[in-house]
């Protein structure tokens, strides 16, 4: 709420700027965070507010940077959004290299006592490059052009709430897809007695899918629709959520786990890449930032981020390692229906 009506009354590159600098302060506090050993409780109540500061920048930086990439692109526009889910691949498949990396080359002490903290050092370095990119960019024309608001999110919430509950009921499958590719390792796990290292490797799959894959289907939407692609994502998912997670069920193997996330990134990318140039299209110029931010957020708040929670729930309540299915099925038909109402009420191909 508070980036995306930043980035339509202040302009994308600014809120640009500003998320890029929220995620840098965020991962330095974790970076160089004291333990619970060195400062008590005040390490956790530290921890906590670092993943405060990148939630509170990741929650404008998807609305922004997704509102420059449409209003930048000449043409072939869900190709350029698609970047944006391409990279999210490219930051899936770097964090599960890392994690294979480091706990394959040392010893769980060190692990613990440092080597948890490279990652983030890592991460840091990319900041000044992206501040130097950004700083570089023009503003785009469609936002100095066009015509401004001083109330993004009131008019957000009053003339467009039926846009907004619709594109959230669309982001389910992508945003379940991630949370699944994410659980499935520590499904298989605890569950299924596979090494805790194959986890990693299902996301470096998962991420080089994503990073490959998604800029293809951005093509492929521009050519035929973002909310067709999606829609036969959506049913793919529907149909195939039962017999992967019985794939896994009864052949819990380093492989199958492997191909099983695989397939997850595939579905991932198939819905996910042409999703930034749907939502795009539901919003004017004058909101577009505090559109998408909201959609998004409420989307991934209430159909992914809780899917942890709901997953072990359901684990403990049915007894059945199938569960988890179950709720990816029950996403995919509310994402179903919100692809119904954005082509046949909001005319969206």
């Amino acid at each position: 709420m508070v980036l995306g009506s930043f980035a339509d009354r202040k302009g994308r590159k600014n809120a640009l700027m500003l998320t890029l600098m929220l995620m840098m302060v965020g991962t330095l506090i974790m970076a160089v965070a004291p333990t619970y050993a060195q400062v008590g409780v005040w390490g956790a109540v530290i921890i906590l507010v670092s993943r405060l500061v990148q939630g509170f920048s990741a929650g404008g930086e998807f609305g922004t940077a997704t509102a420059f990439l449409i209003e930048t692109a000449p043409h072939r526009k869900a190709f350029y959004a698609s970047w944006q889910v391409a990279a999210q691949g490219a930051s899936m498949l770097l964090a599960s290299a890392f994690g294979y990396g480091l706990t394959q080359w040392l010893s769980e002490e060190a692990l613990y006592s440092w080597g948890w903290r490279v990652p983030f050092f890592v991460g840091l370095l990319i900041g000044p490059v992206g501040l130097y990119i950004r700083a570089r960019l023009d503003e785009t024309e469609e936002f100095t052009k066009g015509e401004r608001t001083k109330t993004p999110l009131k008019d957000l919430f009053v003339h467009h709430h039926g846009r907004l509950l619709a594109g959230s009921a669309v982001i389910g499958v992508a945003t379940i897809s991630v949370y699944m590719i994410l659980y499935m390792p520590t499904f298989a796990v605890k569950n299924l007695g596979i090494p805790a290292t194959a986890a990693f490797l299902g996301g470096v799959v998962a991420g080089l899918v994503a990073l490959v894959g998604v800029p293809f289907v951005g093509h492929l939407a521009d050519r035929i629709g973002p909310a067709r692609v999606m829609t036969y994502a959506a049913i793919g998912a529907l149909l195939l959520a039962w017999p992967l997670f019985q794939l896994m069920v009864t052949k819990p193997t380093v492989p199958m786990l492997i191909l099983v996330i695989g397939l997850l990134g595939v579905i991932m990318a198939f819905y996910f890449g042409p999703l930034p140039a749907l939502l795009s299209s539901l919003f004017p110029a004058a909101i577009r930032g505090t559109g998408l931010a909201v959609t998004y957020n409420v989307g991934v708040t209430l159909l992914g981020g809780i899917a942890p929670l709901v997953l072990t729930w359901l684990l403990s309540v049915t007894g059945s390692l199938n569960a988890p299915s179950l709720y990816y099925m029950a996403i995919a038909v509310i994402s179903l229906v919100g692809l119904y109402f954005v082509r046949k009420r909001y005319q969206q191909a």
